[in-house]
């Protein structure tokens, strides 16, 4: 089903909204921009004196097939009968947000200017954020994440965006902003995987945050709000990050093609 093409008038959503993240003061610097990730360089393959790199936790058994939910995620994911989709839609991404945030709200002592100086996603994948100027610049991975995070909540909070009364109309403009959010989201998840999957594991929490991970990733592709070369690079390049646990999900029949 396309999101693209479908219209509808929204439904009012019940329930209070989560708590808001305490606003940084220089994201109102970056109200609108847009953070585009370096492309990975390609690297030749490793001469047999070289070390091999070791498998990021995540990519490991039992840690890949922790879930909480078992079989394709596609059948979580489907348009209940009646239901519009944009309020489908916006449900889900509010969802989706509140969960990772929480998630990042537990990790967060350990993400700091000093252990995650810039938001890599994998030894060759750092994301920049556009500043103001329209430049490509390097961030810290938690001042990143705390843009984003203020960013989206924002949105939340504009009745413009998410309309919560009945009768109100979704904004033309909501499909793009809902791929602009998904994907700044999804830096998010790569981010923790590559960087503080062990704390995820301290926790005991793999099978939840993969979960939460993997519903993300088929909602996305469902309702084509998910690019896949935003998930697994540009093509002919290496696999890396949370794009080899995309294929190995694949593999496994958890997500689809």
């Amino acid at each position: 089903m396309s999101f693209f093409n479908s219209i509808g008038r929204s439904m009012q959503r019940s329930g209070p909204r989560g708590p808001k993240r305490s606003p940084t003061p220089t994201s109102a610097t970056f109200p609108n921009a847009q953070a585009q990730a370096q492309p990975a360089d390609s690297q030749p393959p490793p001469s047999p004196s070289a070390p091999q790199v070791n498998k990021p936790l995540y990519l490991c058994s039992p840690f890949v097939e922790a879930a909480l939910v078992k079989g394709n995620f596609k059948t979580i994911v489907m348009l209940p009968k009646y239901v519009d989709i944009m309020e489908w839609v916006a449900v889900n991404v509010f969802d989706f947000f509140q969960n990772l945030n929480m998630f990042y709200g537990v990790i967060s002592e350990c993400c700091t200017q000093q252990s995650c100086p810039s938001m890599s996603a994998g030894p060759t994948l750092n994301y920049t954020w556009i500043n103001q100027d329209r430049k490509s610049v390097q961030l810290p991975a938690p001042t990143y994440i705390d843009y984003v995070m203020t960013w989206v909540q924002n949105l939340l909070d504009d009745e413009n965006t998410f309309p919560t009364k009945s009768g109100h109309d979704f904004p033309a403009s909501f499909p793009a902003t809902i791929k602009h959010v998904y994907r700044q989201l999804l830096r998010v998840f790569a981010h923790i995987y590559h960087a503080h999957y062990p704390q995820i594991l301290h926790l005991r929490s793999e099978p939840h945050f993969n979960s939460l991970f993997a519903h993300f990733l088929a909602f996305g592709r469902e309702y084509e709000l998910l690019d896949i070369k935003d998930v697994r690079g540009q093509p002919n390049t290496p696999i890396v990050g949370i794009g080899a646990l995309w294929e190995r999900w694949r593999e496994m029949g958890i997500l689809e093609g």
